[in-house]
């Protein structure tokens, strides 16, 4: 029977190839000579400092363009709050995404389900298995969750006829 899983990945290595590319930016623009900025990944965090809000503004922009550039959704991107560090810097912690949450995989299989198509949805752990008999449903169903925000980036793997 035809199947393909609906998982939600990360390129971990594009992360942080978009993370230096910022690095390398940032370190020959003008308005940021002589400011402490800084970028960093840890593990499925990356953290941010800068001198003021501006600056704190033009580092997320900087790096959005670069992941956009490296073909990362922003979607896979959680802002966390911005909180005061010493002596006026701001920082944030920005969270990655990687995995479809239980949540996620439930909505996902919602939507399969509320378009009654003749396919079959199953969470197995981070990633949905859909099954039907027919290889057209199931490409229906996939461009009905591409178009679907889901609040997490999709891609579609594995498929089998």
């Amino acid at each position: 029977m035809p199947s393909f899983d609906v998982v939600s990945k990360l390129d971990l290595q594009e992360v942080d190839n978009a993370i230096n590319q910022t690095r390398k930016e940032i370190s020959t623009r003008y308005d940021f000579r002589g400011s402490k900025t800084e970028i960093q990944l840890e593990k499925d965090l990356i953290k941010l400092l800068a001198d003021d809000d501006y600056k704190l503004k033009a580092l997320k922009e900087i790096l959005e363009s670069k992941l956009i550039k490296r073909g990362v959704s922003l979607r896979a991107l959680d802002y966390q709050k911005e909180v005061e560090a010493s002596m006026g810097a701001l920082r944030q912690e920005v969270k990655l995404i990687n995995g479809l949450t239980k949540e996620k995989a439930k909505e996902v299989c919602a939507v399969i389900k509320e378009g009654k198509y003749k396919a079959n949805p199953a969470i197995q752990d981070d990633l949905v298995r859909v099954t039907s008999k027919s290889i057209d449903e199931l490409q229906t169903v996939m461009q009905v969750l591409k178009t679907k925000d889901v609040g997490v980036p999709l891609q579609f793997v594995n498929m089998r006829s």
